[in-house]
Order: structure tokens, then sequence, then C-alpha cells
């Protein structure tokens, strides 16, 4: 069975990691403290959020997978989105981060996750 960081303390992780790097990053939503699900919403140059999320894997790890981008055309969808994640699941984590290097800070802090 696989031991799993507390998500305050992730979440905190992430958002330290992100200002530290020069970016920001701010919990949109706290979940429940240690065992929440955790949503990671990466904003783009563009204003546009790209949202992550730990999916489960055939060999039983759990890896981050991009589940829903932004659209210009239709940015309320995306929002929308986040706000039925957060009345179907009271206890999901929704953090939103924004950085200069989107695929960096993926590789570097959510593969190692």
């Amino acid at each position: 069975m696989e031991t799993r960081l507390p998500a305050h303390l992730e979440v905190n992780g992430y958002v330290r990691a992100v200002q530290a790097g020069g970016g920001f990053g701010m919990v949109l939503h706290k979940g429940e403290r240690d065992g929440g699900t955790i949503l990671i919403v990466m904003m783009e140059n563009q204003g546009l959020g790209v949202l992550y999320e730990r999916m489960p894997q055939i060999d039983g790890t759990r890896k981050w997978s991009q589940v829903k981008a932004q659209v210009s055309d239709n940015k309320s969808d995306f929002d929308d989105y986040l706000d039925r994640r957060r009345t179907q699941d009271p206890d999901v984590w929704i953090v939103e981060l924004t950085v200069a290097d989107r695929e960096r800070f993926i590789r570097d802090n959510l593969t190692a996750a």
C-alpha cells in the first residue's frame, strides 16, 4: 500500500515550489485536511487553465494526468466543471498555480508526487 502525504502538506508544497520559482499559487478550495483529492489548475500565459488530477493506473500507481483544458471560446465551461467537482466532492482541494514554464514544473514537481 502506498503511503500518502497529507493533502494539506502536499498542497502547501506545490504553492511554495511555485512561489520559490517566481510564480503564483493559491488555494481556490480547501478540502479534507489529510485525504482529499487534489486538483491542480495550471494557468497558461493566455490566462487559460489546464486541469490536472491524479488518475489510477493499471499497475496501482496514481499518475498526474490532464483531465480538462479551458478554451477561449467557452471559459465558463471550465469554471462550471470545477464548481460541479466541488459540489460532488466537498473534500476536494482545488489549487491554482501560475508558472513561467508549465512543462518543467510538471516534470520536476508532479511526476515525483
